[in-house]
């Protein structure tokens, strides 16, 4: 509803566990410009990010809590073809020791 009512027309989304959603996105023939994903502090599941690399998006935002799981997931899809362009920290929880970070990659 709220997309509607910004006006955005091309845009779907989907709730659910990404490593549950975006493979079957793969097998039903979607393809996706952009995936976004927000994973818990353990991570992408390894099988996530293969299906990502198999999709192959213009665009990966990855939205983390972990800076350790993040850098080990952004390894592997710079290393599937991928590049880093922006990592940007975000204070969601001030005066805490907390931060989220946002990464985007491009094709390369």
């Amino acid at each position: 509803a709220n997309a509607e009512l910004n006006g955005m027309k091309h845009v779907e989304f989907e709730v659910g566990a990404s490593e549950d959603v975006i493979p079957r996105w793969k097998e039903q023939g979607i393809e996706a410009d952009v995936i976004v994903v927000d994973p818990p502090r353990k991570g992408c599941d390894p099988r996530l990010l293969e299906t990502i690399l198999e999709m192959k998006p213009e665009r990966v935002v990855y939205v983390s809590c972990n800076p350790s799981t993040l850098a080990r997931d952004l390894r592997m899809l710079e290393d599937g073809g991928y590049s880093t362009v922006e990592v940007t920290p975000v204070d969601m929880f001030p005066h805490t020791v907390h931060v989220e970070s946002v990464a985007v990659l491009v094709r390369d």
